[in-house]
């Protein structure tokens, strides 16, 4: 993976201040090193400027960035990151056309597939990928970002410039672009937050490609079209095709997503999505003579402190355990303490430059940071709870009837430490449920659902479109902030079309969640850890932990100097924390109650200090 810059005017010419220019690219791409240390590079043309930092996965040698290709007086030049899995056959069509290729990286294959086929080679591409195309010639930028929106690209505009990069942080090293926010961005934070609503920035001018779309920057000025979009039909396969057909494209898609040129390593919690995903690299692996690496997380004091609750009755260490010399693997146990923990929230908000999961942001940035020491790659379990259905909201009637997100409708929580006079003027509860209504009316309908479906359709369209983002957000900053390329199988678009015509009915039989996905995977793994309950992302138990954030709320409601000051009421707060903090309050999906709540306000003061935002 890597991070990706740059600047565009058609009414300036950069060659004219060349110097000046290429230090702001090199500033730019600096700002997001963190995301690949191996190679930088910097390309300026009159009216367009490109820049990369590098982290070598494909054709370590030859795959270096901006990558151009000249013919005659023309030139092509591309900055890119991601991973292109279908590459292999790619590359063998675009021969038959006429390309030849001088790398084995499929950065030149999407450069070559442009250059044959044009903005045309964009929904031909299966991967993860955010990339960069100046055409020299139609003078014209492209901009594209994968269909579930893995890899960011953010961008900003001015009078006549668009500057854009992986990250927010890179924007505002153009010396064109100032870090602020208003009244939606508080909005965005505090109604959404830890999601964002599909192309917000958060910050003031700030946007992101949405997800399955391209932008086009050229005289006519920006145009962001999709290339991608789910369709509704019918499903006509019977439940045992449907079966079959699960196991062919989740089998296909890890089998892709192991190509590299480094070590592949594998995410194993011991929960049925991590252990699908390790258990097919293991079996794409066999016959190499290659060991899977694998690595788990918890933390410390979690066998003394774990109390079993509705969505995580048992511990997942033991599962772990029993896979490890069943998958023959070479595995890891990982742990942080509850001062780690807190001590890693700012750095999550330097990762995200956002506001996020607070600790579950914190954690996965340390865990990804110890995994980064030893690999480049890493396989993921996510998004199968979004695509097959895993969530309580798909199912639970006072959930999935909820008007509104599903997994944050109640607004209470959320305005319980705001200030009385900024919660009537920031109406939390219309600003997300005009979000809400604005997501569901984009849906493609099927006509002739039952009001059950077409229900159950919006829920997984909600989640498509919100929640799985958001999560794929956080896998993104936390593992790239060290330089760790996370690939999610799941999030294969191919599954994901499939999987979005299945009836629900089929996705969870016998009162079971993902029942589907387990029935297609029958035989894999033994049954009781094929068959176990749904256990999320692992949490600290440890009571330290929100003893630790009182603390460090409380001095900040004393800092004179804190700008979250200005969001909170301090009374409010300390008869908050003075109660016992409520781990049965989730404001936001699952995991996140009251000690999440209090973390999430240390993050928002940390992203004001941060950027020096002020209301």
């Amino acid at each position: 993976m890597c991070g990706i810059a740059g600047f565009s005017s058609l009414n300036r010419n950069y060659s004219d201040q060349s110097a000046a220019c290429l230090h702001t690219l090199a500033a730019m791409r600096g700002r997001i090193a963190h995301r690949g240390h191996d190679q930088t590079g910097e390309i300026l043309f009159d009216h367009a400027g490109l820049a990369h930092t590098r982290l070598s996965i494909r054709d370590i040698a030859l795959g270096r960035q901006p990558m151009t290709r000249r013919f005659g007086s023309a030139a092509f030049s591309i900055v890119y990151n991601g991973e292109i899995y279908n590459a292999d056959e790619l590359r063998r069509e675009l021969a038959g056309e006429g390309a030849s290729f001088e790398t084995a990286s499929d950065t030149e294959v999407i450069l070559e597939g442009y250059l044959r086929r044009g903005d045309d080679i964009i929904p031909a591409l299966n991967g993860i990928f955010a990339f960069a195309i100046w055409d020299d010639v139609a003078q014209r930028l492209l901009l594209a970002r994968d269909r579930s929106g893995v890899k960011p690209l953010f961008y900003a505009m001015t009078e006549d410039e668009l500057i854009f990069a992986s990250e927010i942080k890179a924007l505002f090293e153009h010396p064109s672009a100032e870090p602020d926010i208003d009244l939606d961005s508080l909005r965005e934070v505090l109604a959404i937050g830890p999601a964002r609503t599909d192309g917000e920035g958060v910050f003031r001018g700030v946007r992101e490609v949405r997800m399955g779309c391209k932008a086009v920057w050229d005289r006519g000025g920006l145009l962001e079209t999709p290339y991608w979009r789910l369709e509704s039909r019918p499903h006509e396969d019977s439940y045992a095709a449907t079966v079959e057909r699960v196991r062919d494209l989740v089998r296909d898609a890890v089998r892709r997503q192991m190509v590299s040129d480094v070590p592949v390593c594998s995410f194993l919690s011991g929960g049925l999505d991590s252990s699908v995903v390790t258990a097919l690299a293991c079996e794409a692996l066999n016959g190499s003579g290659q060991t899977l690496s694998t690595f788990s997380f918890d933390f410390a004091g979690n066998d003394a402190h774990f109390a079993s609750n509705a969505f995580q009755p048992e511990r997942d260490r033991p599962y772990v355990d029993e896979l490890v010399p069943l998958l023959g693997v070479d595995h890891t146990h990982l742990s942080c303490d509850e001062r780690d923990l807190v001590g890693l929230l700012d750095e999550a908000v330097y990762a995200k430059d956002l506001p996020g999961m607070a600790d579950i942001d914190a954690s996965l940035l340390a865990f990804c940071r110890v995994v980064a020491a030893r690999n480049k790659v890493a396989l993921t379990g996510e998004c199968a709870d979004e695509i097959f259905g895993g969530y309580p909201w798909f199912y639970r009637p006072e959930l999935m009837n909820a008007d509104g997100f599903p997994w944050a409708a109640d607004m209470e929580a959320r305005e319980l430490l705001l200030r009385d006079d900024l919660i009537g003027e920031l109406d939390l509860s219309a600003y997300s449920h005009r979000r809400y209504e604005e997501s569901l009316a984009a849906m493609p309908r099927l006509p002739g659902e039952t009001p059950l479906a077409r229900r159950q359709r919006e829920i997984a369209w909600l989640n498509l479109n919100w929640f799985m983002p958001t999560l794929l957000t956080r896998m993104d900053r936390t593992s790239m902030y060290s330089g760790l390329e996370a690939r999610v199988p799941f999030a294969d678009h191919r599954i994901v079309e499939y999987l979005w015509n299945v009836p629900f009915w089929m996705k969870r039989r016998g009162d079971c969640e993902k029942s589907l996905l387990r029935d297609a995977m029958q035989g894999l793994l033994p049954d009781h850890i094929l068959w176990r309950k749904k256990s999320p992302y692992p949490k600290t138990y440890d009571p330290r932990y929100a003893e630790l954030l009182r603390a460090r709320l409380n001095g900040m409601l004393d800092d004179a100097a804190s700008p979250v000051r200005a969001l909170i009421d301090p009374e409010k707060a300390r008869r908050f924390m003075e109660g016992p903090l409520q781990t049965s309050m989730p404001w936001f999906g699952q995991l996140m109650a009251a000690p999440q709540l209090i973390a999430y306000f240390i993050q928002i003061d940390t992203w004001m200090r941060k950027f020096k935002l002020t209301l």
